[in-house]
């Protein structure tokens, strides 16, 4: 079994903006029922005994809390590398010295399109564009690293090189162009945001020529969608592999979107140790290696490669989290993206109701 390299530690559910991507459940953690300062610097401490290299520190909205210089100092001092996942509306210069005095190693800030009007329209706050644009320069006058994370679809594609423009214009180090995974409120909005495949090789083409004309001067990282995939992806790397997320209440998660798994139960920091909950929980060990996997993948060569793909995908298509992912071309559900491909191309693009 290996060590976990990343703790995700999702603060809060809050958050001023309403994506219509968002991955926070359908039913949020109140704020009253949040782990506490304290309960967070003990999850840290035994991260770092666990083998935990970094923590991304992410909601909802980190900034949200007001302890959050508090907690982390907390990640800071237990060992960590300590990453921000911020849609950076709520930063201000005095809490951002105050973040980089207390131990922040990074920034990843979020941003919805490359206009105003686009990234309103998409993240439902008004006035966000200029506020993103200020906290990204107070990350740079901090002199902390700075990455930009645009989630791209259907409604905001045709501006992925303005997206890669705004990057450079705002000192990022690096960009990540993250196509939406279809889960949470992503699924409930999927006829609105799937891309077509002419998208898709667009923005493939884009992203290959700005790697070559900005090398050394911006990283640009790549995610591209599963449903028009013919392979999975490794996701997290393997489930219980590589990665765990603990929740705003405190549930141990092997991805920040497992409970949306329903029937499972995953451990609570508060009842137990990260570390038995990593190594000896029913729910991190379900998927666990190949020995879980139905046919075609147990004895698929690609078994030890995807890892039977996202649990969370076959659960949301199929009902089934065992189920082969429908990314895969040899499960019997592939049939299900080319039927939400179909849909989503030629039905009237609206939106479905948010929170």
């Amino acid at each position: 079994m290996n060590a976990p390299l990343a703790l995700l530690a999702e603060l809060t559910h809050r958050c001023p903006l309403r994506c219509l991507y968002c991955s926070n459940p359908v039913e949020l953690t109140r704020a009253s029922a949040e782990l506490t300062t304290a309960e967070w610097a003990r999850v840290f401490d035994e991260a770092a005994a666990l083998g935990c290299l970094q923590v991304h520190l992410s909601g909802g909205e980190p900034t949200a809390r007001r302890d959050i210089v508090a907690i982390t100092a907390a990640a800071h001092e237990a060992g960590l590398y300590t990453n921000m996942i911020t849609a950076g509306v709520l930063l201000d210069a005095a809490l951002m010295a105050r973040l980089k005095e207390a131990g922040l190693d990074h920034v990843q800030l979020s941003v919805q399109d490359s206009d105003p009007q686009g990234a309103e329209r998409i993240g439902g706050m008004k006035g966000a564009q200029p506020r993103k644009e200020a906290a990204a320069r107070m990350v740079r006058d901090a002199g902390l690293p700075l990455t930009l994370n645009a989630v791209v679809h259907r409604q905001n594609l045709h501006n992925l090189p303005r997206l890669i423009d705004l990057a450079l214009a705002w000192g990022a180090g690096r960009l990540e162009v993250a196509h939406v995974q279809y889960y949470g409120w992503a699924l409930a909005n999927r006829d609105a945001l799937l891309p077509t495949r002419d998208q898709l090789d667009d923005a493939t083409r884009i992203v290959d020529a700005a790697r070559l004309a900005h090398r050394g001067r911006l990283v640009i990282d790549y995610v591209v969608p599963d449903y028009h995939a013919s392979r999975p992806k490794a996701c997290m790397g393997g489930w219980g592999s590589r990665f765990l997320a603990v929740s705003p209440a405190g549930r141990v998660l092997p991805c920040h979107a497992a409970e949306s798994i329903s029937g499972m139960e995953f451990p609570s920091v508060r009842d137990t140790s990260l570390r038995d909950a990593w190594e000896n929980s029913a729910a991190f060990n379900r998927f666990r290696g190949t020995d879980w996997m139905p046919a075609p993948c147990r004895g698929c060569d690609h078994a030890e490669r995807d890892w039977g793909g996202c649990r969370c995908q076959a659960f949301a298509l199929t009902g089934d989290a065992a189920a082969t992912d429908p990314a895969c071309g040899l499960s019997p559900h592939h049939g299900l993206l080319a039927a939400a491909l179909s849909e989503a191309t030629t039905t009237e693009f609206r939106y479905r109701e948010f929170r």
